[in-house]
């Protein structure tokens, strides 16, 4: 009798000794959704690992002072995708409507510049409701040194979920526009991605292209382009990848080349370049109009 309890306490404790050995040979779960939201962030993070450099800040020097006497929107808070809030410059249509254009900061922050520029983008637009959204979370930067350090700490997933929120406050019925400049040229091209079937037109002046085909050929409105072919980011070879990609995926990307550097359009920039930036303003309204 007592041969067999030790026999089968023998054979227990082996049993769970191949048990825990067969365990922790197997490597871990992956999560597809985790896989999924890291290649969905790629073209963000490369852009932070280049804005993060004292090169990408030598291209921006610290923008000119604006004294705007007023402006034609306010601040109002709205629910990020996070769950936590987040804050936008918003201006409303003068008569109800469906038409959002969400307006994306350059690298500095959501400054009197940017709400200005969505100021003019309203007025010559007329029938659209304006939000542009604060992706910093409150905070301006006003020399490349800081806006470098702004930049380092920047967390991609809540602006991601910042945008989300944005189009979600815009109502599921909304038709999604969307424009912005370097930092914000990028995300206004992520912003068409995520907005699905809603997006109807996207207008970015020298952002990141997209580089990821899937992504590329889930866009589903227009783009039209504005590039310097003196800049270095996007550098014209990066256009010109980029401008390939959404061929061959059968997206319409509408580019406008300039002799200009990075930055061109922001009159606030020492190196503003006005006949380029009249030019692509004029056409952005109209390629906006005409969707």
């Amino acid at each position: 009798m007592k041969k067999t309890i030790y026999l089968l306490i023998t054979l227990l404790l082996t049993t769970s000794l191949i048990s825990w050995n067969w365990n922790n040979s197997q490597h871990p779960t992956i999560n597809k959704a985790n896989v999924i939201e890291c290649l969905n962030m790629e073209t963000q993070q490369a852009y932070q690992k280049e804005a993060s450099t004292s090169a990408f800040a030598a291209m921006h020097p610290a923008p000119l002072q604006v004294n705007p006497e007023s402006f034609l929107g306010k601040m109002i808070p709205f629910e990020a995708a996070d769950g936590k809030n987040a804050n936008a410059y918003f201006i409303a249509a003068k008569k109800k409507t469906n038409k959002f254009l969400i307006v994306i900061q350059e690298w500095w922050g959501l400054n009197d510049q940017v709400k200005m520029e969505s100021d003019k983008y309203f007025t010559d637009l007329g029938d659209v409701n304006v939000i542009a959204v604060d992706m910093y979370d409150g905070k301006v930067a006003a020399t490349p040194d800081s806006a470098m350090k702004l930049m380092r700490g920047a967390d991609m997933g809540r602006m991601t979920a910042i945008i989300q929120g944005a189009i979600k406050y815009a109502g599921s019925k909304a038709s999604i526009y969307s424009v912005g400049w370097c930092f914000g040229g990028m995300w206004s091209l992520q912003t068409a991605i995520l907005a699905g079937p809603q997006a109807k037109g996207t207008v970015m002046y020298y952002g990141r292209p997209e580089t990821n085909m899937d992504k590329i050929k889930s866009i589903q409105c227009d783009v039209i382009g504005f590039f310097g072919n003196l800049d270095q980011s996007p550098s014209p070879a990066m256009v010109n990848d980029f401008e390939k990609s959404m061929k061959e995926a059968g997206k319409n990307l509408n580019v406008n080349r300039y002799e200009a550097g990075h930055g061109f359009a922001n009159p606030s920039n020492p190196s503003f370049n006005a006949a380029a930036k009249e030019d692509a303003y004029t056409k952005a309204i109209s390629f906006l109009k005409a969707h």
